[in-house]
């Protein structure tokens, strides 16, 4: 029997070339599919797939902050996150909230496949060059586990993922529909942010995040 796999893409033009190289292989099927992080974890609780394979670079929620939920509402999905980024802290970002796997968009079909294979035995797969550079930042001591001490560290995952979006722009109403809170609770965690982190306005929250590497910036478009 194929394994049952959830497709998680923003571009379906992906989502259609990673399909068609999933089913010729007669070992994954894909059963359902989702272009955004708020969009997979409910289809998730309602198709229960054996497989995530999940875009990191997702709109509104991506793909670390999808991964947790789904992990929270469908323990028995294994999610493998898909990135265009090889950078320690997506890497380390996707471990954390419990994807079994980190494969890069330059990766072959083979490589893609055996990834997938691995985390469908409940093993963990890296690619070859995002572990290769860990091992050597490793050997050469530049992830010290006594690093400084971030002033996000003290948020909670939740936190975290309305921090981002503030950074990013996003209303506090807009937040509350993309995470299904109340427009109340958003605005509680947002009070509750800026006395962690010693801040008065949305501005000092955004410096904080650009600093902590949980969002990039971005020159606005020409309108």
């Amino acid at each position: 029997m194929p394994y049952d796999v959830l497709l998680v893409d923003d571009h379906k033009i992906m989502r259609d070339g990673i399909k068609a190289i999933l089913e010729r292989s007669n070992e994954f099927r894909v059963v359902a599919e989702a272009e955004n992080g708020t969009d997979a974890v409910q289809v998730c609780k309602k198709n229960t797939p054996d497989l995530v394979l999940m875009d990191i670079g997702l709109p509104g929620m991506n793909g670390i902050e999808a991964t947790t939920e789904i992990l929270r509402h469908c323990p028995g999905a294994k999610v493998a996150i898909l990135s265009m980024y090889d950078d320690e802290h997506s890497v380390v970002g996707a471990i954390r909230s419990g994807a079994r796997a980190f494969i890069l968009k330059k990766a072959s079909s083979g490589d893609l496949l055996d990834a997938l294979r691995t985390v469908a035995k409940g093993g963990s797969y890296l690619s070859s060059q995002v572990s290769d550079r860990l091992l050597s930042r490793i050997q050469r001591g530049e992830l010290d586990s006594k690093s400084p001490t971030s002033p996000v560290q003290g948020l909670s995952p939740r936190e975290l993922q309305v921090l981002r979006l503030v950074a990013e722009g996003k209303t506090s109403k807009e937040i509350a529909v993309m995470l299904d809170l109340g427009l109340q609770t958003v605005r509680s965690y947002r009070k509750t942010m800026m006395k962690k982190i010693g801040v008065n306005n949305v501005a000092g929250l955004t410096q904080v995040a650009l600093a902590a590497g949980l969002t990039r910036w971005t020159e606005p478009q020409p309108s």
